[in-house]
């Protein structure tokens, strides 16, 4: 039982102003982990005060402090790493194999990845008799979700520690436990009070008291697009910068030259990693109509496949993260079946002999057409549907028919024509034949999956300003 009821403040773990809690689930027994306090507008305040005092000295910081305090959070982030992948196990069901190689890895490398951009980042540009300047932000909000804990935790605060900017972060209160985990990491490593703070809470309450605050000047929120929407409404009067990665329905276009069994097998494997728990899963497979069968095939013994179960043990699936999120798979499962999709595997209820517990079978679906329901609208869970094309123009149609660009898959025999279909596709991030992550990409979507870059170099430019100093260098005129 996790009791994790303070926050962190001012570098100090400090009794919150509120004394309400929620309990925390494990999605795998049903039973209470833990509890968390959700915070106040109070709380709020006092964080955003630590923060925007330790932005006076911390912006002013040099290149190599910084080097310094980020080599330090990766050591210290070592000496927890297994600490860090059983909480996200038990909050948010992953995997243990999932959690270990995934989920805590994301973590440690999204720091790593910024060190290394750091060291070689370049902050100062002259143009002529004028100098460009790159300049932190200032006072940064981070709303996480609980889909992907400390990736999500690790991908905004990373950049941002590295270009000098301060932080409240407001984890998801669904799956908190590691967020107090990183916390600790980065006291341990020293970073200096204020530049960091954990405010746990709701949306409604903390979540809009920080995309709200006056002292806030950016907030970079991920989670879902409606939530996404009531972030930048209420960050609107304020005028601050937001950055925001939301949801996602992403197709799949694998052209009739493609190695079936490696590209549909893959596409389902992609759908049901983190039970379908990621928003830019390939849910939505586009195969060549006259393949229908054959794929039908394959996907049939790709989903039989994934073992669900217990996740601290060996299952490849594990629970969705909740029964909320159980009740509404489940609705579009049956959505599916409603409408006339024909099921290949999986389908509405528990898996046999799983009553206890929010699991889900993994679940596909084919002969969908572009107007069901779950062609549609994101699932959020290990549910493939997959479509029939009568032409590559028509498959890149139905791929951009989506109100979401977060990602795009292409897979095919020869690299130009995957080329070619990825140069039509209007999304933040295309993957051909497969292709393994590159931390280095900058992560985001077109439309409504979102605005702003993650990932890389490219995440530091969300927590830069740029300004141009005029006459900065007289002489180069006169020459």
């Amino acid at each position: 039982m996790r009791d994790y009821l303070k926050f962190y403040i001012d570098g100090q773990w400090v009794e919150a102003k509120s004394n309400k809690t929620v309990d925390v689930i494990n999605p795998a027994t049903e039973a209470v982990a833990g509890r968390v306090t959700l915070g106040s507008v109070e709380d709020v305040d006092a964080a955003v005060r630590a923060a925007r005092k330790a932005f006076a000295s911390y912006s002013q910081t040099s290149r190599e402090e910084r080097i310094d305090l980020l080599e330090r959070i990766i050591s210290e982030y070592q000496k927890r790493f297994e600490d860090m992948a059983k909480a996200i196990t038990e909050e948010m069901g992953a995997p243990a194999w999932l959690a270990q190689r995934a989920q805590a890895a994301m973590g440690i490398a999204h720091v790593q990845t910024s060190l290394q951009v750091l060291k070689d980042y370049k902050f100062e540009e002259d143009r002529g008799t004028t100098r460009l300047v790159k300049e932190p932000i200032g006072v940064c909000a981070f709303i996480t979700p609980w889909n992907w804990p400390v990736n999500q935790i690790a991908c905004k605060v990373a950049p941002a520690l590295a270009v000098g900017c301060t932080m409240v972060l407001k984890p998801s209160e669904v799956a908190p436990f590691s967020a107090w985990i990183w916390t600790e990491i980065l006291e341990a490593a020293g970073v200096p009070a204020g530049v960091f703070n954990l405010v746990n809470g709701d949306g409604p309450t903390v979540g809009a008291a920080l995309s709200s605050h006056p002292e806030v000047d950016m907030v970079s929120f991920t989670g879902s697009t409606r939530a996404g929407i009531e972030v930048a409404k209420n960050a609107a009067p304020t005028v601050k910068r937001v950055h925001q990665e939301l949801g996602g329905k992403s197709p799949n276009i694998i052209l009739d030259d493609a190695d079936f069994q490696r590209a549909v097998g893959g596409g389902v494997a992609s759908v049901m990693m983190n039970s379908g728990q990621s928003c830019n899963a390939p849910t939505r497979m586009l195969v060549p109509a006259p393949r229908m069968d054959e794929v039908i095939a394959i996907a049939k013994a790709a989903a039989e496949a994934h073992t669900v179960g217990d996740p601290s043990g060996n299952s490849k699936l594990g629970p969705v993260v909740s029964e909320v999120q159980w009740t509404k798979i489940q609705g579009l499962i049956q959505k599916g079946v409603d409408e006339g999709a024909t099921l290949v595997a999986g389908g509405p209820g528990k898996p046999e002999g799983l009553e206890t517990g929010y699991y889900v079978k993994p679940t596909v679906f084919a002969n969908v057409t572009p107007d069901m329901t779950i062609a549609k609208e994101e699932i959020f869970g290990p549910v493939l549907a997959i479509l029939g094309y009568d032409g590559v123009d028509q498959a890149v149609e139905i791929g951009n028919d989506t109100e979401y660009g977060l990602a795009a898959y292409v897979s095919g025999g020869d690299q130009g024509d995957v080329r070619k279909v990825a140069a039509k596709l209007r999304a933040g991030q295309v993957i051909l034949n497969g292709a393994s992550p590159d931390l280095m990409a900058p992560f985001g979507g077109y439309k409504m999956s979102g605005n702003g870059r993650e990932w890389g170099d490219h995440a530091f430019g969300e927590f830069l300003e740029t300004k141009a100093v005029l006459g900065y260098s007289p002489k180069q005129a006169a020459e």
